[in-house]
This record gives structure tokens, sequence and C-alpha cells, in this order.
């Protein structure tokens, strides 16, 4: 009995520690404004209580800045980006929908992007 749970909590390990960075293996680069979003795979999306993915598809992926404090920030929440056009840019608005619930927070300001790109083996 005890050999079968060595194996599932190995694993558990393994996909916790698989979570803890989306960055890892990335290099960060200037900061940027604005990201173009009609090339991006998908987001952006909450990874955690500070941080905004979007995920550029192959070599690049964006973390978000927040202004200030945002409230509702947590995985699983949904974003609810105000959008004028193909880009998401510095001083844009969203607001966080949080689940079961049908009134979104107050709105909250992206304060700029950080590019990470995979480090080229």
């Amino acid at each position: 009995m005890r050999w079968r749970v060595l194996p599932l909590v190995a694993l558990g390990l393994s996909l916790v520690a698989a979570k803890s960075d989306p960055f890892a293996g990335r290099v960060a680069g200037p900061p940027a404004k604005c990201v173009d979003t009609t090339t991006a795979m998908s987001g952006p999306s909450i990874y955690d209580n500070d941080t905004i993915v979007i995920n550029g598809g192959g070599q690049r992926m964006w973390r978000a800045k927040v202004r200030g404090q945002c409230q509702g920030l947590q995985p699983f929440n949904t974003l609810i980006v105000e959008r004028w056009g193909s880009q998401i840019c510095r001083n844009d608005r969203f607001r966080v929908l949080q689940q079961g619930m049908s009134i979104p927070s107050q709105w909250c300001v992206f304060d700029g992007f950080v590019p990470y790109d995979r480090v080229k083996k």
C-alpha cells in the first residue's frame, strides 16, 4: 500500500513544481506599452493574485502589470477586458468576474507588459 501512495505523491509534487512559474526557462525583455492580441494563442488569463499572462504562442509570453491593486485577481476568475482594436495597451481597463458571481469587480488598469522569450539552446 505504501508503494502505491508514493508515486502519486511524486506525481503531485511534479505537477505543483511545473505550475510554480509560467515564465521558467524564459528571459525577460524590455517592457512594452502594448501587446498585439491578433497573434496571441490565449489570454489574458489570471495566473495568481498579481500575475496576468498572455500566451503569445511559440517563443513569447507576456506578463501584464497592473496599476495598483485589483480585487479578485485569482486563478479561475474571468477577465473582462475593454478593448479598442487589436491591441491591449497600458491604461486599458479590465474587470474581474469571480466564479459564481454575475457582477464584475471595479475597473482595474493595465500598467504595461513584459515579454518573456524562450531561451534558445
